[in-house]
């Protein structure tokens, strides 16, 4: 089996509130970041391979509120949701991620994703999310995210390519 050109790397280091999510994609960041940001393509790559995702709301600009529904093929519903505190296109985006799914609500997550535009047209990203606790994050990590940005990352590889081709 032929190695991932671009892997995506989560760090979470023991007892820090934070972790870091970096890939780097072969697209130019503007390509990107419309990508991350616009509603109609953001259903086409979110979420595991075997999910289909749903924006039902997606308020972009600073202060909107966004929600995304991740349904299963048993009908089974995940929801995610936050408030937008920042948008500087195509460099960063700042936005609060909770996971409907946790046992209890409270665990939001300020996440800060920067796009650094690389030489030959490539982009990386970086998404650092801080949560309340190490609790907190410990908790999102055994939650399965690491499936779930994973295979997002494969799926906005391939619409990349896609979108790179038309």
């Amino acid at each position: 089996m032929a190695a991932i050109k671009n892997e995506t790397t989560i760090k979470a280091e023991p007892g820090k509130q934070e972790l870091f999510i970096t890939r780097e994609f072969e697209a130019p960041r503007e390509l990107v970041f419309k990508v991350f940001t616009d509603p109609a393509l953001i259903a086409k790559w979110l979420g595991p391979k075997d999910m289909t995702c749903k924006v039902e709301t997606y308020e972009n600009k600073e202060g909107g509120f966004w929600r995304f529904i991740h349904t299963d093929p048993k009908g089974n519903e995940y929801g995610f949701h936050g408030v937008t505190h920042e948008i500087t296109a195509p460099e960063r985006l700042i936005r609060t991620f909770e996971f409907e799914g946790l046992p209890e609500r409270g665990h939001v997550s300020l996440e800060a994703a920067t796009f650094e535009a690389l030489p030959g047209r490539r982009t990386k990203l970086v998404i650092q999310a801080v949560y309340r606790s190490v609790g907190d994050r410990d908790g999102m990590v055994q939650s399965g995210m690491e499936r779930g940005v994973n295979d997002s990352h494969a799926r906005m590889d391939a619409l990349l390519k896609e979108l790179s081709t038309n």
